[in-house]
Parts: structure tokens; sequence; C-alpha cells
């Protein structure tokens, strides 16, 4: 994606003598220790991110079918994570997170909360629609304000546009209150690799992408239990009971 080539043709090939893989070589993770990690043709070597990716895949895919089950919730969720997981390793060597996977993602999640409601927790459709339009609302809406502020501060930008749409695409499925947990979870995840960058490499910029897709893995399997532990839930209920309408009137 990032270099604007076909996932589909050419057909899988080598990076360095282009030779097409033959599908026997295209096996996850068992063709790259048959191989010894290197190409059948040139022996040159195969990255490690090839089966660092299709290892994590694999792994999300029993995880997830097992928390969620197969359909219709594990399919809409694999889809995410395995979203997540592309959007984290192109971030990571290019610094950019593609539209195709965010705004792509943004649309789609949105017409899947209008066709399974129960992603929102809902048997209503239109109230799943507009559970995610406030999701993706929220999510886009606090890191673009998180990147207003600090590029007021830093006089620079501090927050990549990426970022804030692929908070907005999980927001679409999700809803707002676990992007909201993700945002605050992000920031903590980052914080050690953020020093390590700042001690070794003398930079301040790292890529933001792979923290908040780990931050939405996390929110996404155990999120509504930190929620419900740390009280946020109930005490937003009570805020509103004393608040809202019908106690304003008393």
């Amino acid at each position: 994606m990032p270099r604007e080539q076909s996932v589909v043709r050419p057909r899988s090939r080598c990076p360095h003598c282009e030779h097409p893989i033959a599908w026997y070589d295209n096996i996850p993770v068992v063709s790259f220790v048959i191989l010894r990690g290197a190409c059948r043709q040139c022996r040159r070597p195969i990255r490690w991110r090839y089966p660092i990716v299709e290892s994590l895949t694999g792994l999300s895919s029993v995880a997830v079918f097992h928390r969620f089950g197969v359909w219709p919730l594990g399919l809409v969720y694999l889809a995410l994570v395995c979203g997540l997981i592309v959007s984290s390793f192109i971030d990571l060597e290019f610094q950019i997170i593609p539209d195709e996977i965010s705004l792509g993602g943004l649309a789609l999640g949105v017409l899947l909360s209008l066709a399974i409601p129960s992603l929102h927790g809902t048997d209503s459709r239109w109230l799943a629609l507009g559970r995610s339009v406030i999701g993706l609302v929220v999510g886009g809406g606090l890191l673009y304000g998180t990147g207003l502020v600090g590029d007021f501060l830093f006089k620079k930008e501090s927050m990549g546009g990426g970022d804030i749409k692929l908070l907005a695409m999980a927001g679409s499925l999700l809803g707002w209150k676990l992007v909201v947990l993700t945002f605050f979870l992000a920031p903590l995840l980052a914080v050690i690799p953020g020093l390590a960058v700042l001690v070794f490499k003398r930079s301040h910029v790292i890529p933001y992408g792979p923290f908040l897709s780990l931050a939405l893995v996390v929110s996404l399997f155990v999120g509504h239990e930190i929620i419900q532990r740390s009280g946020v839930e109930e005490t937003g209920r009570m805020l509103w009971m004393f608040y809202g309408p019908q106690g304003a009137s008393h």
C-alpha cells in the first residue's frame, strides 16, 4: 500500500529477485522455517517482519474467535485487528497510515454498525448507527484536539492525520467509551519506547499508530471490564441522575 502497488497482482514475489513465490513456499511461518529465512531462488534473506505478521495474525484469529465467537462479532473484530496489524507495521516503516485502511474502515464501520447493531450492544439499527457516528466523532475529535494543542505548544505538527483517522475508524465500531479509554492507554504504552528513542536516537518523533493499535486491542478485549472496575461508568450515571433533566427538576 505505501508503495502504491497492488496486493493482488502480480502474485507474491521475492522483493530482491522478484521471482514469483510458489504456493508451497508461501505457507505462513512454515515456509519461512523450511526455507531457513531465505529466498529459494536468490538465497537473499527474508525479512523477519513476514513471520512476525503471520504469527500475530494467526494468534489474533484464535484470540478473537475464542473471545467473541466466529459470527457476527468475531469476523468484524478480526477484520479490525488485522487492519490494526497492517497499519502498525506500515507506520513503523513509512510513518504513514494508509487511507484505504483508516477511511475505508471508517465507512465500513458505519455500515456494519447499521447492519449488525449488536456491535454496539443494542437491537436497534438506528441506535447502533448513532453510537457509531458518536464513536468516530469522539475518537477523531480527541486526537484532533490534542494535535491542535500540541501544534500550538511545540510550534510544529505533533499528531499525524493518519492517527486521527485510525482512532475515528475504531470509534465507528467500538463506540465512544472504548476510544476514550484507548486515548488514555496509548500514551502510557508509548512512554518507555518514546524515552528510548529520545535517548538513543535523539529524536522526539515516534510512530504513534502501533501504540494506538495495541491500546485498541486491549480496549476491545478488556475495555468494558476496565471501565466497570474503575467506577467511571457508575460515576457518569450518578452525575447524570443528579445534574440531568430529571435531577434538575427536583
